[in-house]
């Protein structure tokens, strides 16, 4: 049972006037905070998940549903289409209308980075070329890590992780695009939309042990309430390239449709593709939400 006294506070600290900013990894309750502090004291829910942008997949990604969303405003919820690319500065863009909007936004998602470029602000680095994308991938599989490390500047290579591919990738696109690190990129990032000073921010905590039961239960009731249909739905036309077949579950799905898996199987390796998520979500929010008010998942569930 949902533990009022959690909400209450949570209310307690919420200024009706000022935005709030809401992270947590997946299946930890975060949206159902939303919707209550919507309705108690108003607002509009602002997405800030990077795939339930897509409106291709309501069920797998966990959307509102319809009933949710007739309880308080929502937006940019499902409003991209699913083959059509969608980057954090169009996030950014279409979220900083809602900051002078008649509403108060209540910003909600798993996606840290877009919350923190709404607080922090975000570089205005130039898009990588295709060409050079694909240049650096070559060199990743080719030569490991540890060549496209050596060809960082030391400026960017002393401030990011460099165990994470994904990092060092885009470091080097950057320094491969223009010329210039990624780190001097980032030290003329203009100031943030949404100042953290300005705004009530939670952060939810949900330890391993009480998170991964809930997605083992989660993914199954997905299927129970119909994303294998949703998936049949979106089979014609559908490719891993798209840019909604991030959705954790889209690919075994189609999988199980073309008759390669069983469902079972799927939904096993749907399951362990979201508790690695979740972790990588939970230490994302350690490292860059410190400062936030930090709030127990169980209480809220």
């Amino acid at each position: 049972m949902r533990d009022k006294s959690a909400i209450e506070a949570c209310l307690a600290a919420c200024a009706p006037d000022r935005p709030v900013l809401i992270a947590g990894p997946t299946a930890s309750g975060k949206s159902a905070l939303a919707l209550a502090i919507a309705e108690a004291q108003g607002g509009v829910i602002v997405n800030a998940d990077a795939i339930q942008v897509f409106a291709d997949w309501r069920v797998l990604t966990a959307r509102p549903s319809p009933e949710e969303e007739a309880r308080a405003p929502h937006a940019l919820y499902g409003h991209v289409p699913g083959d059509q690319p969608y980057s954090l500065g169009d996030w950014l863009r279409e979220a900083a209308a809602f900051l002078d909007g008649p509403l108060r936004p209540i910003f909600v998602g798993g996606t840290g980075l877009y919350l923190t470029s709404l607080t922090e602000g975000l570089a205005q680095i130039p898009a990588t070329p295709p060409h050079i994308r694909t240049e650096g991938e070559a060199l990743l599989e080719i030569h490991g890590l540890a060549a496209m490390v050596s060809d960082l500047d030391p400026q960017s290579a002393a401030r990011i992780d460099l165990r994470n591919p994904a990092r060092v990738a885009r470091a080097w696109e950057v320094l491969r695009a223009t010329g210039r690190g990624i780190a001097a990129w980032q030290d003329e990032t203009p100031p943030p939309l949404l100042p953290l000073a300005r705004a009530t921010a939670f952060v939810v905590d949900a330890p391993k042990e009480w998170l991964t039961p809930r997605i083992e239960m989660r993914f199954r009731q997905m299927v129970a309430r119909g994303a294998l249909e949703e998936a049949r739905t979106n089979r014609p036309g559908w490719t891993p390239d798209r840019p909604s077949a991030k959705a954790i579950g889209a690919a075994e799905l189609m999988a199980v449709i073309d008759g390669e898996i069983t469902l079972d199987k799927a939904i096993d390796r749907a399951t362990i593709l979201t508790r690695q998520f979740a972790k990588r979500q939970r230490t994302w929010f350690r490292a860059r939400m410190g400062p936030w008010h930090h709030l127990t998942a169980r209480e809220l569930a």
